[in-house]
């Protein structure tokens, strides 16, 4: 995608996000544990795409990272309402472009680590957000 690669990529994330919560039901620490491997098999994929790419630090045409950190944003929060769902989507967005400490900086480890860090740190705040919003009953239930 030559106009906004990491959007792109998020919303194939959404599907990715959603496959987890299924798979692991109302079990946060195995959707923990399907998130940690999917992000840990990222890496080495990462790091051969940038290569294949020129060595380039963070290319854009690499969404893998987008793809692999949305499940990170819907940790614990079930995905059964659209709002939800759009909310962790545009916080997942705002935060990886706007890249808060120390996401920015997590930019610098070596390779696909670089690649994915900032990626995971954008779901963590995310995830944080959202679950935040979700505590003040804005979505009901």
């Amino acid at each position: 995608m030559p106009t906004a690669p990491g959007t792109f990529g998020a919303l194939w994330g959404l599907p990715l996000a959603w496959l987890v919560e299924r798979a692991a039901g109302a079990q946060w620490p195995l959707q923990l544990a399907m998130i940690v491997v999917l992000l840990l098999a990222s890496v080495p994929v990462c790091t051969a795409a940038a290569a294949l790419l020129g060595g380039k630090k963070d290319p854009g045409a690499i969404v893998l990272d987008e793809i692999a950190s949305m499940p990170i944003v819907f940790l614990g929060v079930p995905l059964d309402r659209w709002g939800v769902v759009l909310l962790g989507f545009a916080l997942h967005r705002l935060f990886d472009i706007s890249k808060p400490p120390p996401a920015r900086q997590l930019e610098r480890l070596p390779a696909g680590w670089g690649i994915m860090a900032d990626d995971v740190a954008a779901g963590l705040y995310a995830c944080v957000a959202l679950h935040l919003v979700a505590a003040t009953g804005v979505f009901g239930g």
